[in-house]
C-alpha cells in the first residue's frame, strides 16, 4: 500500500495531538508532534536562563541541541540531548514561552529541516501550526482543525486537572486568544490555513468522529495512489 503524508494544523487546544496520534495508530503510521519539538527547545532556553528577547542565542542553542521523538506504548516520548523531557515540556512556564521561541526564524529553520527528514519516506502524521503551509506544502492530505476558544480552554483545564493543576477557565480562554494572536501574526511561518486544506471544526464533535473523518479521507487517497 502506498504510504502518504498527512499534515494536521490548527491553533492550540484544537485537539491536534490527540487526533493525530489516533489517526497514526489506525493507519499504522508514525505520529510526529512538532509542537513538542519546539517545547523541548523552549525548555532548554529556560534551563540555560537565556532571555526570550535574545533571538541569536536561542537560535544557536537550537542548532546545537538534539531533539528526538520515540514511540513508546502508543505514545511519543520526547528526548532533549538524550534526556527524556516528555513531562517537563508540558509545564506552565514552557507553555507560556513556547510561542516566543517558536517565532524565531532560525529556530524554525532548524526544526523544519529535521521535520522534513522525518517525513521523507512517507507514512507519517505531522501536526503543528505550519505543516501544510511551510514544512510540507506538498503533503498528500492537509487538515486544518479549529474549535471555539472557550471549548479549547475547557479541554485544557481538564487536561491540566489530570496533572493536579487547577486554572480558572476564563484565564485559559484569555491565554488561548493571546497565543492565537501571537501564532497568526508572527513573521516566521504564521499559523494559517493552507488553501488546499480540509477544515475540521472540532467544537461539537467527539474525538472518534474527527479521527474517523481524517482516516476516511486518508484511506480514500491511499486507494487512489495504490
Amino acid at each position: 500500500m502506498k504510504k502518504i503524508v498527512i499534515a494536521i494544523d490548527g491553533p492550540a487546544g484544537a485537539g491536534k495531538s490527540s487526533t493525530a496520534k489516533l489517526v497514526a495508530q489506525k493507519l499504522g503510521y508514525t505520529h510526529i508532534d512538532t509542537g513538542a519539538m519546539y517545547r523541548a527547545i523552549t525548555l532548554k532556553v529556560l534551563e540555560e536562563s537565556v532571555p526570550l528577547s535574545d533571538g541569536d542565542r536561542i537560535a544557536k542553542l537550537a542548532e546545537k541541541s538534539e531533539v528526538r521523538l520515540e514511540g513508546s506504548d502508543g505514545a511519543n516520548r520526547v528526548f532533549l540531548n538524550g534526556k527524556d523531557v516528555t513531562d517537563r515540556i508540558r509545564s506552565a512556564e514552557v507553555t507560556k514561552s513556547v510561542s516566543t521561541v517558536s517565532s524565531i526564524r532560525r529556530v524554525r529553520e532548524v526544526m523544519v529541516r529535521e521535520q522534513r527528514k522525518i517525513a521523507a519516506k512517507g507514512g507519517v502524521v505531522l501536526e503543528g501550526r505550519d505543516i501544510g503551509t511551510v514544512v510540507l506544502p506538498d503533503a498528500d492530505l492537509k487538515v486544518f482543525m479549529v474549535a471555539d476558544a472557550s471549548e479549547r480552554a475547557r479541554r485544557r483545564k481538564k487536561e491540566l486537572a489530570l496533572s493536579g493543576i487547577e486554572v480558572e477557565e476564563n484565564i485559559l480562554t484569555k491565554d488561548m486568544e493571546e497565543r492565537d494572536h501571537k501564532d497568526s501574526t508572527r513573521d516566521a511561518s504564521p499559523l494559517k490555513q493552507a488553501e488546499d486544506a480540509v477544515v475540521l471544526d472540532t467544537s461539537n464533535i467527539t474525538m472518534e468522529v474527527q479521527v474517523d473523518f481524517i482516516v476516511g479521507r486518508a484511506r480514500e487517497l491511499i486507494r487512489k495512489k495504490t
